[in-house]
């Protein structure tokens, strides 16, 4: 019998978790897996990289305390492709199976693997628009003599672009950096939006 952690997260504190419970427990149950580990995140974002009920999980997925982890949907447990696939790889490292119930992935089966390859190929794809931004960015800017230096908003614009090519998320690069979700995002999109991408023929 497979063990199993389940793990649900709403964004605010009104919300309850009790239609992704009778989803992902009814699955486990058709499934005759053991639910051994229930993890939740109430009241916190999906875009928010760390998260203790996320962040425990992981710790008990690397002391290889369950063979699969399941969500009732992929926004669950993150809310970019970048992170999902982060995590992803954590759970393949410790030989711990994945499944999204309502978007039937298993990545113990054959489809479910191929599901996996075609997201890890989105994520390259998005992670390579980004460099490209990012450079035409940082380019346009030197071209205009914008300094990138850290400007009085108190926020270093080259850095963040150079996290935001790394795949950090706007949150985790404010907090690296010392300042809001939101000045990060304003600050960042302003520049790789109005750099020019190039598409190959």
């Amino acid at each position: 019998m497979k063990r199993a952690a389940v793990y649900y997260r709403v964004s605010t504190d009104g919300q309850t978790t009790e239609n992704q419970r009778l989803a992902v427990e009814n699955y486990c149950r058709i499934q005759d897996w053991k639910v051994v580990k229930t993890y939740e995140d109430v009241g916190i974002s999906g875009a928010q990289d760390r998260r203790p009920g996320l962040d425990a999980l992981k710790t008990n997925v690397a002391k290889g305390k369950f063979d699969v982890v399941v969500v009732w949907k992929f926004d669950r447990l993150a809310r970019s492709t970048a992170h999902l696939l982060e995590t992803l790889a954590l759970l393949k490292r410790y030989e711990v199976d994945f499944v999204s119930v309502t978007e039937a992935v298993d990545t113990s089966t054959p489809t479910g693997k191929m599901v996996l390859t075609f997201l890890a190929a989105i994520g390259e794809f998005e992670k390579s628009l980004i460099t490209e931004r990012v450079f035409a960015g940082l380019a346009r800017a030197k071209a205009e003599g914008k300094k990138l230096g850290r400007p009085r908003v108190g926020m270093d614009i080259g850095k963040a672009l150079e996290l935001r090519q790394q795949g950090w998320s706007f949150a985790r690069i404010g907090k690296e950096l010392g300042t809001t979700t939101a000045n990060v995002f304003r600050q960042v999109t302003a520049v790789i939006s109005k750099s020019p991408i190039s598409v190959a023929p």
